[in-house]
């Protein structure tokens, strides 16, 4: 009866898990069309440097306990993860302004493309993470394809690259931060405690942000509804809510089903970009978006099927 008990606890707690990630999911897909909206009224790096500050102040009264004697590793692994973390935004808000939310989204999905590339460097992969193979590159190469399509117009010819633009690569960019990102969160993993670890990081971030906002030209800020919404619902709900239910999901679900999970926030910002913002992709574009999708799924589960074949 105890057995029973606990497995159904187990069961009801993965269940809760699976809603609240897709939830996390929905809402980080919605804040790309959000943040697209709201950049009409204030700059980009602003924009951040407020988001991420107000989401600090909250998990810091929430976490204050959690931050009492901390260790230099504490502070290391926390300033490395803010420190990618910090540019990530920097570099997908920057690159946000200039292209399409939709585009915004399936570009920054290829960090699950990047995250293996990454980790053939030397010192970079995580302890225990499967050796990047075959299917590896054959995502890679399927999520540039996707890229390709999805960026470059009809009729450019050879010119392959011709429709990325300064907004696209600067999202490419933002990709390779974050995945740098992950790969440091794996790497603190066992270091540093959730609470810790998730609040140290996003009180760095908000650090680099801050002196990185020089960089985006003189700050403007337009005091409108739209412009409150967005930096309510990205630090509250995209930051502060999202790490925390993500800390505590992650606990009851295998790292595979997260993934899964996370691969929707393309398709999410596609169809809440469609909805509010009426950007359509074009059937060339859709096909783009289908093959990044589809590298992304390779990259991130084939070397965990070969692994599993291999066993």
């Amino acid at each position: 009866m105890t057995n029973q008990k606990s497995k159904n606890k187990n069961n009801s707690h993965a269940l809760t898990a699976h809603l609240l990630l897709i939830a996390v999911t929905l809402v980080w897909g919605a804040t790309f069309p959000l943040v697209k909206s709201a950049l009409l009224d204030i700059s980009p790096l602003l924009f951040n440097l407020l988001r991420m500050t107000l989401a600090f102040l909250i998990l810091a009264a929430l976490n204050g306990r959690s931050l009492r004697g901390l260790s230099r590793s504490d502070l290391r692994f926390g300033a490395v993860a803010g420190l990618f973390l910090g540019l990530g935004y920097q570099f997908q808000t920057a690159g946000l302004a200039r292209t399409s939310a939709s585009k915004s989204a399936f570009i920054t999905g290829l960090v699950v493309v990047f995250v293996p590339l990454l980790g053939m460097i030397p010192h970079v992969r995580v302890a225990g993470a499967v050796k990047p193979g075959l299917y590896t590159f054959i995502g890679a190469f399927a999520a540039f394809a996707g890229l390709v399509l999805l960026t470059t117009p009809p009729g450019s010819g050879t010119a392959l690259l011709a429709g990325l633009g300064l907004g696209e690569w600067l999202t490419l960019a933002c990709a390779v931060a974050f995945a740098a990102h992950l790969l440091t969160l794996s790497h603190a993993a066992t270091n540093v405690s959730a609470r810790r670890l998730g609040t140290l990081q996003i009180g760095f971030a908000a650090f680099v942000l801050l002196i990185t906002l020089p960089l985006g030209g003189h700050p403007a800020f337009h005091l409108t509804s739209r412009a409150i919404l967005a930096l309510a619902v990205t630090a509250i709900l995209a930051t502060a809510a999202a790490f925390t239910i993500q800390s505590w999901a992650q606990q009851h679900l295998p790292a595979s089903h997260t993934a899964l999970i996370f691969t929707l926030e393309p398709v999410f910002a596609w169809l809440t970009s469609l909805i509010f913002l009426h950007e359509h992709l074009g059937a060339r574009a859709l096909c783009g978006a289908a093959l990044i999708l589809a590298g992304i799924l390779a990259a991130e589960f084939g070397p965990t099927l070969r692994q599993s074949r291999v066993s």
